[in-house]
This record gives C-alpha cells, sequence and structure tokens, in this order.
C-alpha cells in the first residue's frame, strides 16, 4: 500500500506566490526562462533554471549553474520570499484550465514504493537527464520539481479534501498569465493529516507516474547515494522521500500528442495514399483541422489537405501496448513506410503536444519544415494504467497532460 508523509513546505509569502510560481523545468528552454523571469527577481526560475543568471555560453550541466541554483534558494529563504511550515503539513493543489478543474493532494511519497514498484512506471529514463537533476539536487539539497503522481479514486478521500477546500480559506489562489487558475490550501489540522496518512496505507494500493519519470528517478538516486555514504539517519529522514501530487484518476486528462515528418521516404503523395489504403480506410476531408474522434483514427495533414486514416481490424492486437493508437501509427506508418525505426533518434520525426493545437501542425508543415503530420487520439488515463500494470512501457511521446503543476509554491528540502 502507498506510505506518503506531510512534509515542512518551503513556500512563498502568498504576495508573492504569483511572482515565484514558474512553469516546470524541463518545458521551457534556457533562452524561454530568462525572458519569462525578466524583471522579475522573485521567479523561481532563478533556482530551477539558474543558468538565465550566468553567461549565455555557460554548459547548462556543469556544476557552476547547480552552484547558483544553490545559492539562489539560500537566498530566496534569507531574505524571506520562501518560507518553511515549521511543523509537516498536507497541501491541496487546485487547478482549473478551460473551466475543468483537477484537485491533488501534495504529499511527500516514499522512496521504497518507487523502488518496490508500488509506484508504477510507464516510460523509460534516460541517464543524461537523470543526472542533471540528480546535481540539482544534490547541490540544493532540495527537490523543485514536482512528480505528478494519478491513483484511483478513494471516496473517503476525496470526502476529506473536498471538505477542507470548501471549509478553509486558500493559502495561494491566482491566475497565471496563460490564463490557469492555481490554488492552494495547507492541511495543518493533526487529525485530518493522520486520516489522509492511513487512508493512503488501507485504500491505495499503488500510484501512477503521470509525469516526472525523470524527477522520481533521480529522487531515488539520491537517496540511494546518501543511505549508502551514512547521510540518512532515519526511516523517516526526508531524502527518503520525494516531491509528489497525487491526483485521483476520475479528475485527469490527457491531451493528444502529435507527429510531424520531414519527408515521404521517396514516395510520391500518390504513392504513400496508396501504401496507406493496405491498413486504413483512407478519407480525404477537406482544408479544415479534424481531430481525430475516436481511438484508432488518425487525421494526417499532407499538401494541404486533410485525411481521416482508420485503421483495419488486423493491424494491431489487443495488449496493453499493441493496441494503442501511437503503436498502430508507428508500426502500420512511421517503420513500414516512412522509415522511421526509432522515434527517440531519428531525427526526420518531431513531436507537438495536443496543448498546440492542430493549426501547429499545419504551420509546421505549410512552412515547408515538414512534410506530412499525423494527429492521434489521446491515450486514456485507463491505458496508461493497464501498460504500467503490466510492467511495460509506453512508446515514446504518448501522453501530454495539462494543467501543469508550476515549480516554487512548494519545495521540499532534504537537508
Amino acid at each position: 500500500m502507498a506510505i506518503i508523509r506531510p512534509f515542512k513546505g518551503l513556500r512563498p509569502q502568498e504576495a508573492l506566490a504569483a511572482k515565484v510560481a514558474a512553469r516546470p523545468y524541463d518545458v521551457l528552454s534556457a533562452a524561454e526562462a530568462k525572458t519569462a523571469a525578466a524583471g522579475n527577481p522573485y521567479a523561481y526560475y532563478h533556482v530551477s533554471k539558474s543558468e538565465i543568471d550566468l553567461p549565455d555560453d555557460t554548459d547548462v550541466h556543469s556544476q557552476p549553474v547547480y552552484d547558483k541554483a544553490a545559492a539562489n534558494l539560500q537566498r530566496f529563504i534569507q531574505e524571506g520570499t520562501l518560507l518553511q511550515d515549521t511543523t509537516p503539513h498536507y497541501y491541496i493543489y487546485k487547478l482549473i484550465m478551460d473551466g475543468r478543474a483537477q484537485v491533488g493532494l501534495v504529499c511527500a511519497s516514499a522512496i521504497t514504493d518507487y523502488n518496490t514498484g508500488i509506484i508504477k512506471k510507464h516510460e523509460f529514463t534516460r541517464p543524461d537527464k537523470e543526472l542533471d537533476r540528480i546535481n540539482h539536487i544534490k547541490t540544493t539539497r532540495a527537490q523543485t520539481g514536482n512528480v505528478f503522481l494519478a491513483y484511483n479514486d478513494v471516496p473517503e478521500l476525496n470526502v476529506i479534501i473536498d471538505h477542507w477546500q470548501q471549509s478553509q480559506s486558500p493559502a495561494y489562489d491566482f491566475t497565471a498569465d496563460d490564463g490557469i487558475r492555481h490554488t492552494v490550501w495547507v492541511i495543518n489540522d493533526p487529525a485530518t493529516v493522520q486520516d489522509i496518512t492511513v487512508l493512503f496505507a488501507q485504500k491505495v494500493p499503488c500510484t501512477y507516474i503521470a509525469d516526472g519519470h525523470h524527477r522520481a528517478a533521480s529522487a531515488a538516486l539520491v537517496q540511494r547515494e546518501f543511505q549508502e555514504k551514512g547521510m540518512i539517519k532515519s526511516a523517516e529522514d526526508p531524502a527518503n522521500f520525494f516531491l509528489t501530487t497525487i491526483f485521483p484518476a476520475s479528475q485527469l486528462a490527457i491531451l493528444d500528442y502529435n507527429r510531424v515528418v520531414k519527408d515521404l521516404n521517396g514516395l510520391s503523395k500518390a504513392e504513400l495514399l496508396s501504401r496507406l489504403d493496405y491498413d486504413f480506410t483512407v478519407e480525404a476531408i477537406g482544408h479544415l483541422p479534424q481531430q481525430p474522434a475516436m481511438l484508432h483514427e488518425f487525421s494526417m495533414y499532407l499538401d494541404h489537405t486533410w485525411y481521416r486514416l482508420v485503421a483495419r481490424e488486423g493491424t494491431y492486437t489487443t495488449d496493453p501496448i499493441g493496441i494503442l493508437d501511437v503503436t498502430i501509427l508507428q508500426q502500420n506508418v512511421l517503420d513500414k513506410l516512412l522509415g522511421i525505426k526509432d522515434q527517440r533518434t531519428d531525427k526526420r520525426i518531431d513531436f507537438v503536444g495536443g496543448i498546440r493545437g492542430l493549426q501547429e501542425l499545419v504551420k509546421r508543415v505549410d512552412s515547408g519544415e515538414m512534410q506530412v503530420a499525423f494527429a492521434l487520439y489521446p491515450v486514456t488515463i485507463q491505458q496508461l494504467f493497464d501498460i504500467a500494470d503490466s510492467g511495460q512501457v509506453m512508446p515514446p511521446k504518448s501522453t501530454w497532460f495539462e494543467p501543469k503543476l508550476r515549480d516554487g509554491l512548494l519545495t521540499h528540502l532534504i537537508a
């Protein structure tokens, strides 16, 4: 069963919360972070993307970057921009995007759960990305990035979290420049904290990583190093846990994650359409973008025209991986026709998150940068759970979660 703990959150003064809050470190470049932080000395990018405070030619994975992050974090603490709670709390984090709300519990999740598979994964991690976060955590002695977890709904937990929102005033409530509203409550009643801890231990057999595989893996590797060096003194040591926000599955939505390809692998437009007809029904649908309406349906944009592709029976299997639309597209189009064997490494393919809309696909193709685009029906949360339960991993770039948690509203100190 899931082990979670309250923690002494390091968080901004109420008046500075909107200024501190920053997009996740891994969704924007150093240049974009520098622009976002311009004129704002409180922006958490000074911690999460501290290269913005160093010369432009600085290696973003060099030790001076991590040292600067640690120095900036300490400056925020010393100046009172960030204050640490004196006793451990849970926190409620509510996000509203386009009228849809999702409410998560911010807590410290046990690294033992990650190591033993109670926290389930669905992606591979890359050693270089792990090393970046390892060095950041070790140097700052803080987990500054939140891991987004999901779990099957537990009605008793929903009741507690709903009641706290309705009966207590939030610590923070603001709308960011992208229109997403962020509201945070502090659960500071010891009895309620204990009830939540016990309910997770009794009612939640596992949780699933939705977003943040590298952050979770890095926290686990730092914990192992600290343990080997004798730096962890008790089972409740903060380094034995990592910063998570856990959402009930019923509230989550996964957006589509689409593909654009530079060329047709030597095929003409007519040849591609003809060969697609072996594995799909192919229908031209005009010049206006049209989102796929169901599983196994794809939209393709080629030469200023949109096409509907529907996978024929026999082009996919019913196992958790084989039934995914990203698998169907990879096996029957990207590999079979366009010669793309590995989406992770092939430079001819790029990925466009659904948050950007289908017009972004049109733009990329009409500009001449790409020649063809494919829009996919989103993976369902149940498909993600099924794959994680089976111990398998999803194909690359399968899921895009929105809205995203903001960095800086809650930091977990491990020393």
